[in-house]
């Protein structure tokens, strides 16, 4: 018995180290990946701020296309909405006017 009591906890500081070493290799590991992992997102970020004046170009020539494009529908839908409530006003004139006459 006293044999157990003395030879597990050795066994058991023994297995504590291991798993302590073993934490730290990965740890370092760890910080290796992440640095890595930095670098190629400064590389990522420099090459996309390179397109942002592209992005912003494009972004400029969408929002006048938006805008040409809102005022044609404007343009049309007053058109026709004009056409359609003018008839609509006449009608009731002839209306009101008949009414009136008789």
């Amino acid at each position: 018995m006293s044999f157990w009591l003395d030879f597990l906890p050795l066994v058991i500081y023994i297995l504590l180290i291991i798993v302590l070493l073993i934490g730290i290799i990965l740890g370092i590991k760890t910080i290796i990946t992440l640095d890595k992992i930095e670098n190629v997102v400064e590389d990522v970020k420099a090459k996309v701020q390179t397109l942002n004046g592209f992005f912003h170009i494009i972004d400029y020539t969408t929002d006048k296309i938006t805008l040409a494009t809102d005022k044609v529908v404007d343009a049309v839908t007053g058109f026709i909405s004009k056409m359609l409530f003018s008839k609509k006003k006449k009608k009731n004139k002839k209306i009101e006017e008949g009414d009136i006459n008789e």
